[in-house]
């Protein structure tokens, strides 16, 4: 009997050591996440484009997990634009990770609810088989096991194994779930990382491939560039160029008021201290025709202007930028004319 029942307990106690190994994974697989949604119709662009803004919120001891995106409607089986406007809705948004229900009413275009999240037990293992675990994250800013808010925002983003696999057949380093949410949300694939290798930055690793994204830089953007004059390595400097607005037009109209030689980093300068071909036109006037880039800033930057030039020229008809500036911080005292 007792040998039974050490039996009995070495058995307990391996069935709850395998729990306690693999536990989280089973709470994942098989816990219903639920939480509200709603939907303020806040872009009559989008809807025009066939899409819907939905924000999905959920709140439990770890606080609240909330997340926003447009949505194709062909994507919410279950909800029409004609059901956006008025009347009680019952639709679902069907993915990979798992699939979200909701259910709700919508007031003049302005829906709310509430949501139910299944995630798919398959997509959770094939995620870890290659690599991806949702238990893990690199960002500061998670939430420390969390998982199951990480799968809702997978099946909310949608983050396929697809692009799991096309993330993984490149070079791109060491890869965790948080970049293949900015893969999916920024649309980085392996088609856009080849289209900059060729373009001529072959070692971007993916924040700056998040980068090229945001601020639209493309092959098309790196052949203007070059097209203007700079054949730029350094993707930093494409990154200012998208920033601060460099283009060919601004580039000819520098050109036309005299500036033939300027590098890149002198045309940065220009459109962050808001040079204009204007302004270099009105100093040629006043009689700074041979100026370099850095003296042409200070102009900006200590705000002098055809008045005050004007002024301190006809004390000292050959007062020079430095002087102008010290003049200007009040530090210089005009020569006497005796």
């Amino acid at each position: 009997m007792r040998k039974n029942i050490r039996g009995l307990a070495q058995s307990l106690f391996s069935i709850v050591f395998i729990i306690i190994v693999i536990g989280s994974y089973v709470i994942v697989a098989q816990d219903v996440i639920t939480g509200e949604w709603k939907s303020d119709n806040w872009s009559s662009k989008k809807e025009q484009d066939g899409k819907i803004h939905l924000s999905f919120e959920r709140r439990n001891e770890h606080g609240k997990h909330q997340h926003g995106s447009s949505f194709a409607y062909s994507d919410l089986q279950g909800l029409t634009r004609e059901q956006e406007q008025n009347g009680k809705v019952a639709f679902r948004l069907v993915r990979e990770a798992g699939t979200v229900e909701c259910e709700g009413t919508f007031v003049n275009g302005k829906g709310s609810g509430t949501f139910r999240f299944t995630p798919d037990t398959n997509y959770i293992y094939a995620m870890r088989s290659r690599g991806f675990d949702f238990e893990k994250s690199s960002s500061k800013n998670s939430d420390p096991g969390r998982a199951e808010n990480r799968l809702l925002s997978a099946a909310l983003i949608n983050v396929t194994t697809a692009l799991a696999d096309d993330l993984k057949s490149v070079n791109l380093g060491p890869l965790d779930v948080d970049d293949l949410f900015k893969a999916a949300i920024f649309k980085v694939d392996s088609k856009f990382m080849a289209e900059m290798k060729a373009s001529g930055f072959p070692g971007l690793k993916m924040e700056d491939l998040v980068k090229a994204r945001i601020f639209k830089i493309d092959a098309d953007f790196v052949r203007k560039v070059r097209e203007m004059g700079f054949v730029e390595k350094d993707f930093e400097q494409m990154v200012k160029f998208s920033i601060f607005k460099v283009t060919p037009e601004f580039l000819a109209e520098l050109k036309n008021a005299g500036f033939n030689n300027l590098s890149s980093e002198d045309v940065v300068k220009f459109r962050i201290f808001k040079v204009t071909p204007e302004l270099l036109t009105d100093l040629k006037a006043e009689g700074f025709s041979n100026l370099t880039a850095e003296e042409v800033v200070k102009f900006r930057i200590f705000k002098i202007d055809r008045e005050f030039i004007r002024n301190a020229k006809a004390a000292d008809p050959n007062i020079t930028v430095e002087e102008l500036v010290r003049m200007k911080i009040g530090v210089h005292r005009i020569k006497s004319s005796n």
